[in-house]
């Protein structure tokens, strides 16, 4: 949802800077790797310590870099259909050390139903960019859903910054934010399964 109603107003205000970057010689693709190498290495270095608070921040500042390769990419003129593909598996990527190594944490601390929710927010997650793929190539859409990657983003780091507040740790929160999302993206899945199916029907009917 935020994909869809938010877009058009950070493209706008990242395009000075995409354009500044790009006048340094700085490319869409070095961004990208950066910001996943950065972003796995923050989850993979804090999270499974019990540092949620720092790797919070860390891995925000590192995930907002994919809205800076986007503005470089627009302002040199369009990315290229490496770049596309390099972008998308690298947001796989970094989401998977976000929910691997909170389930890592909780897994060392014996916290099997706090695992088990950090795992299935990872398998729906791909799972909800998997029928997105493979929906786009079937020439069909499947861009709709409650819990998008932003959304899936913002949920499980909120639930993680809280935790690790300091000075302040407010209790249950990450558990509430990982069955919130285990919810939202079974439903997203859902969502997005029934407009597959849908578009596949009237194909066939055309």
């Amino acid at each position: 949802m935020l994909n869809i109603h938010a877009r058009e107003a950070i493209s706008r205000g990242m395009a000075p800077l995409g354009a500044r970057l790009v006048r340094a010689g700085v490319t869409p693709d070095v961004i990208t790797v950066v910001g996943t190498i950065g972003a796995v290495a923050s989850a993979v270095i804090f999270f499974p310590r019990g540092w949620f608070f720092a790797g919070t921040l860390l891995i925000w500042a590192f995930v907002m870099l994919d809205l800076v390769d986007g503005a470089v990419a627009r302002a040199g003129g369009g990315g290229t259909v490496f770049g596309a593909v390099l972008d998308s598996s690298c947001d796989r990527v970094a989401d998977a050390a976000v929910f691997s190594t909170v389930a890592w944490y909780y897994a060392l601390h014996g916290e099997r139903w706090m695992m088990l929710a950090a795992l299935l927010c990872l398998s729906l997650g791909a799972l909800t960019s998997y029928i997105r793929a493979r929906a786009e190539a079937a020439g069909l859409h499947a861009t709709v859903g409650i819990a998008e990657r932003a959304e899936r983003l913002i949920i499980v780091l909120v639930g993680t910054g809280l935790t690790g507040l300091p000075g302040y740790h407010v209790p249950y929160v990450l558990a509430i934010a990982l069955w919130l999302l285990v919810g939202a993206s079974t439903i997203t899945v859902v969502q997005r399964f029934a407009t597959v199916y849908e578009q596949s029907k009237a194909r066939q009917s055309a």
